[in-house]
């Protein structure tokens, strides 16, 4: 029987043992054991042990300070408009964070190197449910470690542990607060009123029903939106397209909400507000370049393929006295990406 039959025959049977092979090399080794014990300065001097004590409480001490100047940051330093001020307001934050997760990290590797208990030691392989025996020790094993890790020994790093880690996550609690005030129903609500006329983006001025042909598309925005205080989120919500259709190709709502077959839809996708600025004549879709969610506009500019999941809102028009098309009301419902209050 050569050597590799009789592996196979002995592999798996308890207790069994591999032939040896020639040369008398053996088939199990004695097992080395673990190379002596090393001791450090802290575990045979206590003055180099209350020595490492004070350096590991310095650094968590740092920590302490890095979180505080977090927050004396974001409060002491406001915004002004000032960029330098933005400056010195995002580096000062930014040095003081440094200062509490760098000082956290070595405070707590200086610990486990200097004080924390570094023996080796050899858990023989056992059942993953040991018994309750081999439970309680373990629950032991725990306690003593905690025990030499040395916590209610040293009261020095365990008050400024328990400060360094109690003070870390506060300033997260300015930083929300620092996001601005919430929302309300600026994320539902535009520019768009009755009476409000559209005006050509971006060149301006007032759009004639007249003016607007049989298969051409106008980007369009409210009237006087450059004078309010952030012309720029307005835009994103506010821009419009407007497009005319034979009127025997649209529904009887947007008949109504149209002039005679021109009718407007929102500029922003439904999907994550890209802007809606493709227009196919020939098919009469609406499509996204960024995520390529298409529109028809001859049903209500429903969702016909892509990630979007709502239809472009409609803004109904009428033509003024003077035959320029102006808002008969804001939109009826909110533009844009549906959010977690939309579903």
């Amino acid at each position: 029987m050569s050597d590799i039959e009789r592996a196979e025959e002995a592999h798996g049977q308890p207790g069994s043992t591999l032939a040896k092979p020639e040369g008398g090399v053996p088939d199990r080794f004695e097992n080395p054991g673990l190379p002596p014990h090393r001791h450090r300065m802290g575990d045979t001097d206590p003055q180099a042990a209350k020595r490492a004590e004070r350096q590991v409480a310095f650094f968590l001490l740092l920590s302490i300070v890095g979180s505080i100047g977090i927050i004396v940051s974001i409060v002491g330093i406001k915004y002004n408009g000032d960029f330098d001020r933005v400056s010195w307001s995002t580096k000062a934050i930014g040095l003081s964070m440094f200062l509490s997760l760098f000082a956290l990290g070595v405070g707590a590797v200086h610990w486990a190197k200097t004080l924390m208990p570094d023996d080796e030691r050899i858990d023989m392989r056992h059942r993953q449910r040991g018994t309750t025996a081999e439970r309680e020790e373990a629950v032991a094993l725990l306690k003593e470690g905690a025990a030499e890790a040395g916590l209610g020994r040293r009261p020095l790093i365990r008050n400024t542990l328990i400060g360094a880690l109690a003070l870390f996550p506060i300033p997260a609690v300015f930083f929300f607060r620092d996001t601005g005030p919430l929302p309300g129903d600026d994320l539902s609500t535009t520019m768009w009123k009755e009476g409000v006329h559209l005006t050509k983006d971006p060149e301006g001025g007032r759009i004639r029903a007249a003016d607007v042909t049989l298969g051409s598309v106008v980007h369009v925005l409210p009237e006087g939106i450059e004078e309010v205080d952030h012309p720029l989120n307005e835009k994103a919500k506010s821009a419009v397209l407007i497009m005319r259709l034979e009127q025997d190709l649209l529904s009887e709502k947007q008949n109504e909400w149209g002039v005679d077959g021109t009718v407007a839809y929102s500029k922003i996708c439904t999907h994550m507000g890209c802007p809606v600025a493709l227009y196919e004549q020939q098919t009469h879709h609406l499509l996204c370049p960024c995520h390529q969610s298409t529109f028809d506009l001859t049903q209500d500019c429903k969702v016909i393929f892509g990630p979007a999941k709502r239809a472009l809102p409609q803004l109904p028009i009428a033509v003024d006295d003077e035959g320029y098309l102006v808002a008969t009301s804001g939109f009826h419902e909110a533009v844009g990406p549906s959010f977690w209050e939309r579903g």
